[in-house]
């Protein structure tokens, strides 16, 4: 059973008391201060009036970086796939004569 720790993440000013696994502990630390850096940058980036929209562009900025990993991830299994069975069948083609 892991053991549990109680950790304070702070984001946009606020803090969030957080009961964690130690194995999160790290990536939380580090998911907060590259929030709080993205909210720096949009903030002198823009003339933004609330943290709000701040947090919620933040937010669609982490969204589309899964996304396009997702998606890189998508298409590099498919070329790897293709090329496996073009192998396969050079293969197959070799072993047959």
């Amino acid at each position: 059973m892991s053991e549990k720790l109680k950790i304070k993440i702070s984001i946009a000013d606020r803090v969030y008391p957080l009961t964690v696994d130690t194995a999160q502990e790290e990536g939380l630390r580090s998911a907060s201060k590259k929030i709080d850096a993205m909210i720096k940058q949009f903030e002198q980036s823009y003339a933004v009036r609330d943290k709000q929209d701040v947090l919620a562009m933040c937010a669609l900025q982490f969204a589309a970086q899964v996304e396009q990993k997702q998606i890189s991830g998508s298409q590099d299994n498919e070329t790897a796939i293709t090329r496996l069975q073009n192998l396969d069948k050079k293969l197959s083609e070799l072993l047959a004569k």
